[in-house]
Parts: C-alpha cells; structure tokens; sequence
C-alpha cells in the first residue's frame, strides 16, 4: 500500500548557509527499517525536485530511529541572501511528510 511518510513519520528542520536539513524520525520503532529502505538519498532529491540544486546527503541514526538530510543548495543562498517566503527551511520538513511510500500490511 501507499502512504504519505506524515503516517509513521515526523521532522525537524532547519539551515546553515544555502543548506536545509531535515530530520525525518519514525513515531515507532518497526516503522524505521521502512524509513531506511523508503527514504534514500535520491528519492528525496527527486521529492523536491528544482527546490534542490545540490546534492542530498543522508545519515542514519538507528539509535534514536531517525535519519537525517542535507539539501545543498536548497535555499537560493540561505536567510540573509534568498527571496524565498521560507529561506530558513522550516517548511521542507512538512515537504517531505507529503512524500508516498510503499509499505506493506504488517510493516505499520
């Protein structure tokens, strides 16, 4: 089945500089094995497409459930340089709760 990462998911996000990053943590612990197959690097670049014009990092965090992303490049030159309504990157964490994965029956 299909779901938006908003149903087993939830983020902080914040800036440095023209970089956002985003940390995606499982509300429970079976849910993030499927973060970590669902959620790569690419995908995520894919998700956002022209909002990010760097590359996209991912680091894992298996103790605490979570991974975290780093969008080079995603904030028009970040807080005190962008025209952008959210330089800061506060808004691309609810962005990629909108995200579709696919999880099977006995996964949620």
């Amino acid at each position: 089945m299909r779901l938006r990462l908003i149903e087993i998911a939830h983020v902080r996000s914040g800036d440095k500089g023209d970089t956002a990053n985003i940390g995606l943590i499982a509300i429970k612990d079976r849910h993030y094995p499927v973060l970590v197959r669902e959620v790569t690097s690419s995908r995520v670049k894919e998700h956002f497409g022209n909002l990010c014009n760097g590359r996209v990092e991912r680091f894992e965090l298996p103790n605490i459930g979570a991974l975290n992303f780093l969008l080079h490049r995603a904030l028009a030159g970040g807080g005190t340089l962008s025209l952008r309504a959210d330089a800061q990157g506060k808004t691309l964490g609810a962005a990629l709760l909108r995200m579709e994965i696919d999880v099977s029956a006995e996964e949620l």
